[in-house]
């Protein structure tokens, strides 16, 4: 056997061991306890609304107009840890977990733009909102302005914060070069879901860093929290489906002219968008206000959250 042949061997025998490794590592995960109260707000109540037959964490705080929070891929409703308590003197706030995500359930499905605004369409309806701002960040940050582009009736204004709806929706290729491997590595069946099933907080973590214009703005038991929720079973493979599916997100803006409430586009002068892909998302949607906040990345409401709300504050409240 010639050495091209024994170098065959080797790289398949390495290719199949790391396979293998992956699930055993995966089956060695410790799935974290469902939380019975927030850690930075343990006097508001966590609840559980059905939502088509998927159970879906969420919480309840405040009294006056209705806003509904909408948070980023990957994470989930205490990304706006530092806003809701502040938010919820004026207005009632509504926060979720998206289906495959924080603690809501996970079930087997397509995890395209079109689920997820289904998802927060139900949500309302359950509980009947009417008059509401739908607020959100990233994919949370489209979602709004898919519902608005439906000419839903429960929702009376959008804030669409950092959309992310550029670059095929693989715009967290841009955060890190950890964030750029799971991006790419996802869409490759088997690499993909070997790369995940191997995931650890050595590479979460600059993932998540790489969403913040200071990394100081992820404090380290909010991202203890979100490493610790990507154990859930079936968690992982929600987020590739989610990775696959994501240029749904940029094939959103073909809707946009279609939206008839009043929007405001929110962004982080550090965020992953171009300036072009900015403006092109500002020209497709009809009167809408566009604020720029210094020294916000990705997931504003960690890095400014201030700013971002007293922006929604004066928006929501006018």
């Amino acid at each position: 056997m010639d050495s091209w042949s024994w170098a065959l061997i080797i790289v398949v025998s390495a290719a199949f061991g790391l396979w293998l490794l992956s699930y055993i590592v995966d089956a060695l995960r410790v799935p974290p306890d469902t939380p019975a109260a927030l850690r930075w707000a343990p006097q508001i109540p966590i609840g559980y609304a059905d939502v088509g037959g998927v159970k879906l964490r969420f919480i309840k705080a405040g009294a006056g107009p209705t806003i509904v929070l909408l948070h980023t891929l990957r994470t989930q409703l205490d990304l706006f840890e530092k806003m809701i308590p502040d938010l919820s003197k004026r207005f009632t706030v509504y926060a979720l977990d998206y289906p495959g995500h924080g603690y809501s359930d996970i079930p087997m499905a397509r995890y395209d733009a079109a689920f997820f605004a289904d998802a927060v369409e139900g949500f309302l309806d359950n509980f009947n909102l009417r008059d509401a701002t739908l607020a959100g960040v990233s994919i949370g940050g489209v979602i709004p302005l898919i519902v608005a582009a439906r000419r839903n009736p429960r929702v009376a204004r959008v804030v669409s914060v950092n959309p992310y709806d550029y670059a095929k929706g693989r715009g967290l290729a841009r955060g890190s070069l950890l964030g750029w491997i799971s991006t790419y590595a996802s869409l490759i069946p088997v690499i993909g879901e070997t790369w995940m099933r191997l995931r650890s907080f050595m590479i979460m973590s600059p993932i998540l860093r790489g969403g913040v214009a200071d990394a100081s703005s992820i404090s380290p038991a909010v991202m203890a929290e979100m490493y610790r929720v990507g154990n859930r079973p079936r968690h992982y493979r929600a987020f590739i489906s989610l990775l696959r599916n994501a240029e749904s997100w940029e094939l959103a803006q073909n809707d946009y002219g279609r939206i008839n409430v009043r929007a405001l586009l929110i962004w982080g002068d550090k965020d992953w968008s171009r300036p072009s892909e900015r403006e092109r998302t500002r020209s497709l949607i009809p009167n809408v206000v566009m604020e720029t906040i210094e020294g916000g990345g990705h997931f504003l409401p960690l890095d400014q959250p201030r700013e971002a709300l007293d922006l929604l504050v004066r928006f929501a409240g006018a």
